[in-house]
């Protein structure tokens, strides 16, 4: 992109009191930014309200800082010979997934191999849930995102603590082809940095077999605002969203709902009665969700090919030791030490044994409360 294209597109951002909207409405009036730049006030006001039409005629004071950091950052390779672009709407490769939505953004900025495009994402399925899961949460998001991968399905998320960072490293480990992008990170921050600080190594990763995207500017902070706003993009990027765990005040809700506003296809794992993490999910599956078990599931509805998906090997949660008859007595919701005694009639020594056992294999794991719960993997 060259230089003056580049700042007519961040002018056009930048200016106060023109949101995406106006900014169509102008764009669908006068053709590209600088030919809306080039209007005088009378022809803007014929499109926009006096205010918007005099911001329009002042450049921020920001610009030009702006524009070199980022036309710096366009010359800049990432990790592993990814690289640093940028599409606006009217670019060919612009998604036409996003362009079908109400509100497409006007910018946005991508990390990733060359060859990827966000274009190419036809199969693609968005992942979102709890940021703070359970284990049967986090197993859950991996091994969905993994047959999805292994289908040719790209994960669209947003790189958050829990059920985002496990969907993209499910899909990241099923990632057969170069040529295609395995998950799509949205991020809420200018892509000169990476939030949450604890996921480097992860958007590292992303960047190296997937994209990250992201429509706001360069060091633009993890404001709060910011991160329900990304999540229009997250759904618009995918046929469908699958809600892995969420609570009842949930961001994964809001994708949720912007997917059934964009006629996309709405899927919820259900999950225990008594986990707060799971009464999200109820509550979509209760508003017409596709309540999902399987990728089969999701599949199905979508109608991709579920031939690409190998067949689960059988669940083997049964242990040849005695800690093998604690999981029945055990079932799926959690259970507290003192539940178990009651139920098996065991010591409290003996359990704790079994317990420990059991969780270093991966069968159990321990939750807040001194609460434990079976793990079931698929």
């Amino acid at each position: 992109m060259e230089r003056d294209e580049l700042a007519g597109w961040l002018r056009l951002t930048l200016t106060p009191g023109i949101g995406n909207t106006a900014a169509r409405k102008l764009l669908a009036a006068f053709g590209l930014p600088a030919e809306v730049f080039a209007q005088p006030a009378t022809a803007l006001r014929q499109v926009v309200a006096e205010a918007q039409a005099s911001a329009l005629l002042e450049p921020p004071a920001e610009l030009d800082a702006l524009l070199d950091r980022t036309f710096e950052w366009l010359g800049t390779s990432a990790p592993q010979g990814a690289t640093h672009r940028i599409l606006t709407l009217g670019d060919p490769a612009y998604p036409s997934s996003l362009l079908e939505t109400a509100d497409p953004p006007l910018v946005l900025y991508l990390i990733g191999p060359a060859p990827l495009e966000l274009a190419q994402l036809s199969r693609s399925i968005a992942m979102v849930g709890s940021r703070n899961p359970t284990a049967q949460g986090i197993s859950n998001a991996r091994a969905f995102a993994r047959a999805f991968g292994e289908a040719g399905i790209a994960v669209v998320s947003g790189l958050a603590l829990g059920i985002d960072g496990a969907a993209h490293e499910g899909a990241l480990d099923a990632a057969i082809d170069p040529l295609w992008p395995a998950t799509v990170a949205v991020v809420g921050t200018g892509l000169d940095r990476v939030y949450p600080a604890r996921h480097h190594a992860l958007a590292q990763r992303i960047a190296e077999r997937g994209l990250i995207v992201s429509e706001f500017p360069l060091g633009t902070p993890p404001l709060n605002q910011n991160f329900p706003k990304r999540n229009r993009i997250i759904a618009g990027l995918s046929r469908g969203t699958l809600v892995v765990e969420a609570a009842l005040q949930s961001g994964s809700l809001i994708t949720a709902r912007l997917a059934s506003e964009q006629g996309r296809e709405v899927f919820a794992i259900p999950g225990s009665i008594h986990s707060p993490q799971s009464r999200g999910c109820h509550a979509l599956i209760r508003q017409g969700a596709k309540l999902v078990e399987t990728v089969g599931d999701v599949l199905e509805e979508l109608r991709f090919d579920a031939s690409l998906v190998p067949a689960a090997p059988p669940r083997q949660e049964e242990t040849t030791s005695p800690a093998g008859g604690l999981l029945q007595a055990m079932g799926y919701d959690p259970a507290s030490l003192d539940a178990l005694c009651a139920r098996t009639g065991h010591p409290v020594a003996i359990l704790q044994a079994q317990l420990l056992e059991l969780e270093l294999a991966g069968h159990v794991a321990r939750m807040p409360g001194g609460l434990f719960q079976r793990v079931a993997r698929g």
